[in-house]
C-alpha cells in the first residue's frame, strides 16, 4: 500500500485537542509512512498538522448565534471543501462540530464521490433531534464515537459505527495539587473552588454574569474561600473581558491550561459551565456543580419543539440516568442556586467524598478499553483501500 493522505477537520478547541491526539496515534502506527494535512487549531499545529484555514468564529452553538455567523460559516465551509478537493485525501476524518463538519462532508461527497468521509464524535441524537442519525447515515461512510451506547441510534440506518472510548478522560494527567496550592500561596486547609465559565465565546457571556454573582455570595459567607479560574487560550480574551466586567471573578486566581490538571488536583469542588470539561473533573474526582444557559430563542424553540430528550446535560448524568452532579439550567441558572448549590456541598466532607468515587467510577466505565486515540487510528486506517 502506498503512503496514505487522511485530512483531519475540527472546527473547535474539544475538535482540535481529538484531532491532535489521532494526529498522533496516526504517525506512530504507520511510523510516519502517511500524509496527514487538515484544517484545525493550535493543538492540531502542535501535533504536525498546520491548519491551512483559520477556525477562528467557528465555535458556535445555537440558533441566534448561528444565523448571526452564517455568511461566515458558509465561506468556511467552500474554503474547506476547496481545500480537500485540492489535497485529494484518501479519507477525511469530521471531528465533532455538527453543523459546521456536515456541511463540508456534503460539499465533498457532492464533488467528489470517491473520497472516504469518517465522522469522529456523532451528534448527540439520544439528547436531541434524532432525525440527525439518519442525516449523518446519508452523509458519511463511518462513525466513530466515543460513547458507549451510540451504536444503536445510528446502525438502524445502516451507518458503521465503531466506538474507539474516550480520549478525553485518557488525556487529563494526574494533577499535582500540592505544588498547585504552594505555587499559589493556597494553605492546605483553604477551601479551594475551581470555576471554568465555558469554551465557546457566547457560553462565557451568559454564565460570566450568574457565575460571577453565585461567587460573590459566596465569598461573602465563606471569606477564606480561595478560587481558581483557568483559562483556555482560543477563550482568553473573552475570560479576560468577563474579569474585568465582575469584581468576584477578578478575585480568582487566573491560571492557563498548563496548570489545570494541577488546579483540579488541588480543587476540594468545582463550578463548571456544561461540557466537556465536567467530564474531565469527573475523571479527577472533583465534586461539581454544572450550570448551562442556551440564548431565550434557541431556549423557546427548543422548548416549543420538545427537541430535548434527555433528562440530564452532563455525559457522567445521562450514562448512569441519575443526577450525580448538580445539574440548574436556564432559569434556574441564578446567582442564588449556584451559590446554594455549591454551598451544600463546599463544607460537607462526607457528601463529596462520596460525589468524588461516585464520578471516578462511572468515568472508568466511559473510558472504554483505553488507548482510545490508538483505536480511532487504526479504524481510520483500516478502512483504506489497500490496493491504493
Amino acid at each position: 500500500m502506498t503512503s496514505p493522505h487522511v485530512f483531519l477537520v475540527a472546527a473547535e478547541r474539544s475538535g482540535d485537542l481529538l484531532g491532535a491526539d489521532l494526529a498522533r496515534a496516526l504517525t506512530a502506527l504507520t511510523e510516519g509512512n502517511l500524509t496527514l494535512s487538515g484544517i484545525g487549531g493550535s493543538a492540531m499545529a502542535e501535533a504536525g498538522v498546520v491548519s491551512q484555514m483559520s477556525i477562528d468564529g467557528l465555535n458556535i452553538l445555537g440558533w441566534i448565534d448561528g444565523l448571526k455567523a452564517y455568511k461566515r460559516v458558509k465561506q468556511s465551509v467552500a474554503e474547506a471543501v476547496e481545500l480537500i478537493l485540492a489535497a485529494r485525501p484518501d479519507t477525511v476524518v469530521l471531528i465533532d462540530s455538527w453543523g459546521f463538519t456536515l456541511r463540508v462532508a456534503r460539499g465533498v461527497r457532492e464533488a467528489d464521490p470517491s473520497i472516504r468521509l469518517v465522522k469522529y464524535v456523532g451528534p448527540q441524537v439520544f439528547a436531541t433531534r434524532p432525525g440527525r442519525a439518519a442525516v449523518l447515515a446519508d452523509t458519511v461512510d463511518e462513525l466513530l464515537t466515543i460513547l458507549s451506547f451510540d451504536a444503536p441510534f445510528y446502525t438502524p440506518y445502516g451507518l458503521p459505527v465503531t466506538f474507539v472510548g474516550n480520549p478525553t478522560l485518557e488525556r487529563l494527567p494526574s494533577g499535582d495539587g500540592p505544588g498547585f496550592r504552594d505555587r499559589h500561596g493556597i494553605a492546605a486547609s483553604d477551601m479551594v473552588l475551581v470555576v471554568l465559565l465555558g469554551s465557546r465565546p457566547s457560553e462565557i457571556r451568559r454564565m460570566a454574569p450568574p457565575f460571577a454573582d453565585a461567587l460573590k455570595r459566596l465569598l461573602a459567607r465563606h471569606p477564606g474561600l480561595r478560587l481558581v479560574l483557568p483559562v483556555a487560550d482560543p477563550v482568553a480574551d473573552d475570560v479576560d473581558a468577563a474579569i474585568a466586567a465582575h469584581d468576584s471573578l477578578a478575585a480568582a486566581i487566573r491560571v492557563g491550561e498548563d496548570e489545570k490538571a494541577d488546579a483540579f488536583a488541588a480543587a476540594d469542588q468545582a463550578l463548571a459551565c456544561s461540557g466537556t470539561v465536567v467530564t474531565e473533573l469527573a475523571t479527577a474526582g472533583v465534586p461539581t456543580v454544572t450550570s448551562y444557559k442556551l440564548g431565550w430563542i434557541t431556549w423557546a424553540i427548543a422548548r416549543a419543539f420538545n427537541l430535548i430528550k434527555t433528562r440530564h446535560i452532563s455525559l457522567v448524568n445521562i450514562a448512569v440516568d441519575e443526577r450525580v452532579v448538580p445539574e440548574l439550567v436556564q432559569l434556574q441558572c441564578t446567582g442564588a442556586n449556584l451559590a446554594a448549590a455549591v454551598d451544600g456541598l463546599l463544607y460537607d466532607p462526607a457528601r463529596r467524598a462520596a460525589m468524588s468515587g461516585r464520578l471516578r467510577s462511572i468515568t472508568q466505565t466511559l473510558r472504554g478499553d483505553g488507548e482510545a486515540s490508538t483505536r480511532a487510528a487504526e479504524a481510520v486506517l483500516g478502512g483504506l483501500d489497500p490496493a491504493n
